[in-house]
């Protein structure tokens, strides 16, 4: 009884902890109350029921759609398959969605989907049975569109569930000259934007990096600037931790332990990332790798000392029960709300430098907006710009050929004369976005002497939602 009463004080607090988090970001704004109440409030949300025939039977789905900013349009944010949806969970993720968009200057409002079904038992045929009719509810609706509401993918969905989405939404409405605009995350060859897959990986590493080169911040916790050599603990290996794991290990971190459902594994001296892959394809699980050791309980590998921890899996994993225990310096919250309000205090209290959940894992939207962007101008990324690049830099190449009067060897000149491709303008819009909204809570933090980032983070996107109000003449 005790421990369900845990679990459910816990559960609690994840929904209730975006509201907390507001309002003591709310002390430091001179902003009317009612104002304040309907940017936390969620402008509509639809819960529906429809049957769908599955086999020889009629099952009753339920799902969801919640849009809960309408600051600035369209809405944006994934659709979740799991058996544990309800609306209080979509209702919270919704609400991060928005304050996301806000602080890496993404104009779209926050919105939310979930299908409350456990697509690892149901059969493919079913899963798009189910998202199709989904999708169908939303036109009758008005909830998808391309300047309306767009979704993506989340939690048991990719871009299969997207190309089924677009393919519904464009048979109800051909003439919608925007239709690849509906949703993204869609496959490339369906108008979709290549590294999305990685987006929200290699965000978190960009984050983390960036916080990395602030020589201030690091002898706060007493490390060296710079990410090599960095002992870093990663929870997850879904696409997130996966990419973010591949990207920090290529970059000299050290990757000493990584975490999944069923265990985790630990060496001192680093795991290299690509051969624990290698053995989970090969095995199904990251436990028994030859050059680790194995450690029962997951929870425990998030009390290994390291430097940098990265929760990318689940929410509420670090909570009051073993927040004390947790020796990182730094955790980088890559998944949503993996951090309680109880635990947030006892790390504060420690001087663990948290980078919040609503910047750090903000580059799948910021690349879902580049695909969206792409989609409505019907022009692929870099396809206007890339031969003018490769032609001013061969000429250029040729005058510093001629003045120093040396010929620069094949190889590198092929690297020099190269334009941007669309995944390089991709990466680089994204590197911009990370390490500018970085520097903007940082710079609020210190120049409002705000105790953490998370704080500081809700602090700008509040103000950033509240003058996107004002300019609309909403509120004058």
């Amino acid at each position: 009884m005790l421990k369900k009463n845990r679990i459910k004080s816990e559960k609690n607090s994840f929904f209730n902890s975006i509201e907390r988090n507001f309002d003591k970001a709310a002390k430091f704004l001179s902003i009317e109350k009612g104002l304040l109440e309907q940017i936390k409030a969620c402008n509509a949300v639809y819960r529906m029921h429809f049957p769908v025939k599955l086999g020889k039977e009629i099952k009753v789905i339920e799902a969801y759609r919640v849009q809960h900013s309408h600051h600035k349009l369209p809405c944006k944010g994934g659709i979740r398959y799991s058996i544990k949806v309800n609306q209080d969970e979509v209702m919270t993720l919704a609400a991060l969605m928005t304050y996301k968009c806000a602080i890496v200057d993404v104009p779209f409002g926050g919105a939310k989907g979930g299908i409350k079904i456990d697509p690892q038992t149901i059969s493919t045929e079913a899963i798009e049975k189910i998202t199709r009719r989904y999708t169908s509810e939303l036109i009758k609706k008005n909830f998808i569109g391309p300047g309306i509401d767009v979704p993506a993918p989340d939690y048991g969905t990719g871009e299969r569930e997207m190309s089924w989405i677009f393919d519904t939404f464009l048979s109800i409405r051909p003439e919608d000259v925007d239709a690849l605009a509906c949703v993204t995350g869609k496959p490339v060859s369906q108008g979709g934007v290549r590294g999305r897959k990685e987006a929200t990986g290699l965000g978190v590493f960009y984050g983390i990096r960036e916080l990395c080169k602030m020589k201030e911040d690091m002898l706060s916790v007493g490390l060296d600037i710079g990410l090599i050599g960095k002992k870093i603990i990663i929870q997850g290996l879904g696409n997130v931790g996966y990419y973010a794991a591949s990207f920090f290990h290529n970059a000299g971190a050290i990757i000493v332990a990584l975490a999944e459902r069923e265990g985790a594994i630990y060496n001192k001296k680093g795991l290299n990332v690509s051969k624990v892959i290698l053995h989970l394809k090969n095995t199904g699980s990251i436990l028994n790798f030859p050059e680790a050791i194995n450690i029962e309980n997951t929870e425990k590998a998030l009390e290994l000392e390291c430097d940098i921890l990265i929760p990318a899996a689940l929410e509420n994993v670090i909570n009051k029960k073993n927040a004390e225990k947790i020796k990182a310096k730094i955790i980088g919250e890559a998944a949503n709300g993996p951090i309680t309000p109880e635990a947030d205090e006892i790390l504060e209290k420690k001087g663990v430098i948290i980078i919040p959940d609503i910047y750090l894992n903000a580059g799948g939207v910021t690349v879902s907006y580049f695909e969206w962007l792409k989609n409505l101008s019907h022009v692929r990324h870099g396809r206007m710009e890339k031969r003018f690049s490769e032609n001013m830099n061969y000429e250029l190449l040729q005058i510093i050929e001629t003045v120093c009067k040396k010929t620069i060897n094949p190889v590198d000149k092929k690297i020099i004369l190269r334009g941007p491709r669309e995944i390089d303008l991709v990466r680089s819009g994204l590197e911009d976005t990370m390490i500018s909204g970085f520097h903007k809570i940082r710079d609020l933090k210190i120049s409002s002497k705000i105790k953490n980032m998370r704080t500081a983070a809700f602090v700008l996107a509040i103000n950033k939602i509240v003058d996107s109000y004002e300019k609309l003449g909403i509120f004058p």
